[in-house]
Order: structure tokens, then sequence, then C-alpha cells
């Protein structure tokens, strides 16, 4: 005798308000548009719409949770004012906004998982790392149809990158606290070096003697500092919250190049905190000129190399601290592709580079 299929549903699991289930991701994406620009007239302009298509898609939504929850999403105010969004209204934005990155994420998993394409992004000090490596594996992305982007990215959101989904692989430094570091266990790393940081000046040796200098001497130094990425890591480990304070900051800059550039230019007499592989790379005569503006005209050429000196940086607060180096990825992720997945494949060519560049 042959079982017939239970039929039979579990009580209210497919019960849902009729209104609710006509709600549509295009009315939630509206309803977000409106919150952040504050209008319908606002909204339009963001989404490319007419006005007339997003207020008629706001009433819709005001009048189905309205009933639903006993109060609309958004009250109008006067003529010209930013609508009023309701307890109701405000809470409800955030379901939106979590519906909408959950089903993204979940289509973007997805689309990894047939493999055709793969975004990897790398700072500007590792891209020629990266790039080896993708040479390793052109042949294989070209017959497999893989179209590969690479992308830009600041040290400062390295891993923000990958906590996304925006990027499958990124390759650069990040600041860890040693080998129990728990912020780096949702990660896959492919270690390059572990290292420390330099320091750049262009003060004369009389006055900053070298060739090493302690992380206690930094409070009695004019820096160049930024006031995020891996070096203000850095100095908040050292000097705690309060670090601006604790040091003299005699320049903030946003990048490296400007930093070296205001050294260079003798603009600012001081120093600068790098990672160890550049404080090398400029102690060995490599600079980024491209990145440097070039003098003015009639002013004084920097003298060679310009006119940098490198010192090794001695950590003699024991913190700890290090610049961890390498490629990185979503942890678990790549154990669950095949092994032809690109991903793999682009994991495998930095595997080997890093190998070919421990063997030189």
């Amino acid at each position: 005798m042959q079982a017939e299929a239970d039929t039979t549903s579990v009580p209210g699991r497919w019960e849902y308000p009729p209104a609710l289930l006509d709600t549509t991701m295009d009315q939630l994406r509206t309803l977000l548009a409106v919150r952040e620009a504050g209008s319908a007239l606002g909204a339009a302009r963001m989404l490319g719409r007419g006005q007339s298509s997003v207020q008629k898609q706001l009433d819709t939504m005001n009048r189905t949770y309205g009933e639903l929850c006993g109060e609309p999403l958004v009250r109008k105010r006067g003529r010209g004012e930013s609508v009023l969004f309701t307890a109701t209204g405000a809470a409800l934005v955030e379901v939106a906004r979590g519906t909408l990155d959950g089903w993204a994420e979940g289509a973007e998993r997805c689309r990894r998982r047939f493999g055709d394409r793969l975004a990897v992004g790398s700072t500007r000090y590792t891209l020629g790392f990266l790039l080896n490596a993708v040479e390793r594996v052109t042949d294989a992305f070209r017959s497999g149809g893989v179209r590969l982007t690479v992308a830009h990215v600041r040290t400062a959101e390295l891993l923000g990158r990958l906590d996304s989904h925006d990027l499958d692989l990124v390759c650069g430094s990040t600041l860890t606290t040693g080998p129990g570091d728990e912020r780096l266990a949702r990660y896959e790393v492919l270690e390059w070096r572990r290292s420390g940081l330099a320091l750049v000046t262009n003060l004369s040796e009389r006055r900053l003697p070298g060739p090493t200098v302690a992380v206690s001497e930094l409070p009695g130094l004019p820096l160049a500092v930024s006031s995020d990425g891996l070096i203000a890591g850095f100095l908040r480990g050292w000097f705690g919250g309060r670090h601006r304070e604790e040091l003299r900051i005699a320049a903030d800059i946003d990048t490296l190049p400007y930093g070296l550039e205001l050294l260079t230019s003798r603009v600012l007499s001081g120093c600068l905190l790098v990672t160890q592989g550049i404080g090398e790379a400029l102690a060995e005569g490599w600079l980024p000129e491209e990145n440097l503006q070039p003098a003015p005209e009639g002013a004084p050429r920097p003298p060679a190399g310009g006119g940098l000196r490198t010192l090794e940086l001695v950590d003699d607060v024991s913190s700890g601290l290090a610049v961890l180096s390498g490629a990185f990825v979503r942890a678990g992720e790549r154990t669950a592709l095949p092994s032809g997945h690109p991903l793999n494949l682009l994991w495998d060519g930095l595997r080997r580079e890093h190998a070919r560049h421990q063997g030189a």
C-alpha cells in the first residue's frame, strides 16, 4: 500500500496577511530612499524616477502598514519640509534594509558558487604581487569565461570590503595583536610577512641620531599621522584613545605619498610612521615619485632620494602589535567551493607567487 503524502500544513506557517505579501522589494527600496532623502521628491531624484511614482508607492505602504500596525509609516508636514517618520516607520525601515541586504548577500553567494565572476582588491603596495598571481591563472580564467575585476583598496578599509561581501579576496596589510587575535578568526589568511613599523624622517642626525628610535620617544617628535587606518591603530595601542593629545602632531595626512611629499619638500621637518616593508624600500632608494607633485618653478630641488632616512622603530612598550601582510578571504568560503573555482585557482596562484618570493 502506497503511503499518501501528508498535506497537513503547520498551523500558521503559511498564514501571512495578504497586504504584507503584496509588498514588493521595489517598495522597500523606495521607503529607504525616502528615509535617506527626507521627501518623495528627493527620493525620486535619487532613484531616477518620477515623483508621482514614488509618492504612489509611499501612499500604498502608508495604507498597508497603517492597517497592519496601527499607525502609518510617515506623516506629511508643511510644504517644503521633510516627511516625519513615525516610530513604526523608523522600525520598518530597518527591517526593509535588512531584508534587501540579506537577499542581495544571498544572491551574491549563489553567484560566487557559479564561479563566472571574481572581484578582488589590493592596496597600492601589494598590487604587483596580486597581478603576478593573476598572470598565473589568466589562461584558466579566459578558457572558463571568468570575468575578473580588480579594485584599489585603502588599508583602512581592507577587511571591511570582505565583510560587506563587496570583494571575494583582498591583498594588503592589517594590524594584528598576535596569534590569538580574535578579529582575524573571521578570515583565512595567506601570510606573507609579520613585522613592525619604521620611522621615515628628514630631521638631521644631530636632532635624531638613529639608527633606531624607541616607541616611547615618539611623543617628543613632530609627526605626520593619519586619523584612521593601520598606523592610527598602532598609535592607539601604544598610547591609548587620547594618543592625539599625547603626541606632537605636526600634520594630518590621508595617504602615504602626501606625507612623503611633505617631508621631501621640507614643508614639514619631522617624521612619518610607515610599515617596515615600505621603510626598507625607501632606505634602498625606492621612492614612489609618480605620486609626488613636481616642485614649483624656481623652488630648490630636494636632494637625491628625497633626503629621507629610515630608522628602525623599537617597540619598548611590549604591545605585541604587528603588521600582518598577506591575502585574505572570508573563513570557510574557499573550502566550500570546488578546487577548480576561480577563487581557489587565484589563491593557489598567490601561494605559488609567495613561494617564489621566498625562494628568491
